[in-house]
């Protein structure tokens, strides 16, 4: 942690007002703002010049803010970077941090608390909204789910993922829970069920679930 908590942030965001806030923000919380960036890949060239000691990256960037972020992770490891979004997406939220991301904030975020939470994830605290720190935590805490017996032959057709797919949602998960539960976005869990219909030769979910559990459909 720098010396008396004065502290060197990256600041990327796509939207010339909202950076400028965010920019005076921090400074008026007694920040250091070495870099700015309006494009993802300009981010990324300010922060490995920089070496700040975190960065503020917009979700929303132009050039793909989560590209950025990956980015980040692997050319500067040691140096956390804090999304910053305009809506409490829990698609965006489970995206930045597959990429990395030690924290997430909104830009409704009081500006006095800005520099604040930054200063928390260099204290190893996770920067993320109250209401998306819940739906995680249910994640989290949501009961076993029940496990398929492998007795119909059509089976061994699917692959391991369409069959973690189709086990939860045989366990009561709706498709935006089990996206959640597996990191993966929505449509892709659609995409894994609609290969398990083509294969098992049914039309619908709970045919397939029925052949999944040796039962006809």
């Amino acid at each position: 942690m720098p010396a008396a908590d004065v502290i060197r942030v990256v600041v990327a965001d796509g939207d010339d007002a909202g950076r400028a806030a965010a920019v005076a923000a921090l400074r008026a919380n007694g920040c250091v703002v070495c870099g700015e960036a309006d494009r993802a890949e300009d981010a990324v060239a300010v922060a490995v010049e920089q070496r700040p000691d975190v960065v503020l990256l917009d979700v929303e960037l132009p050039g793909n803010g989560i590209t950025a972020a990956r980015e980040l992770a692997r050319r500067l490891p040691q140096t956390p970077f804090v999304m910053f979004a305009t809506t409490a997406d829990d698609d965006d939220l489970l995206d930045s941090l597959r990429a990395g991301a030690a924290g997430y904030l909104l830009k409704s975020t009081d500006p006095g608390r800005l520099g604040h939470a930054l200063r928390g994830v260099l204290n190893g605290e996770a920067a993320i909204p109250r209401q998306l720190v819940r739906r995680l935590t249910e994640e989290i805490r949501a009961p076993a789910l029940p496990t398929f017996v492998k007795t119909s032959p059509a089976a061994s057709k699917l692959t391991a993922r369409e069959w973690q797919v189709m086990e939860l949602l045989g366990g009561g998960l709706t498709t935006d829970q089990v996206a959640r539960r597996l990191y993966l976005s929505r449509s892709t869990i659609r995409v894994h069920v609609s290969s398990v219909l083509k294969k098992l030769r049914v039309s619908d979910r709970e045919g397939a679930l029925a052949v999944l559990r040796g039962e006809t459909p």
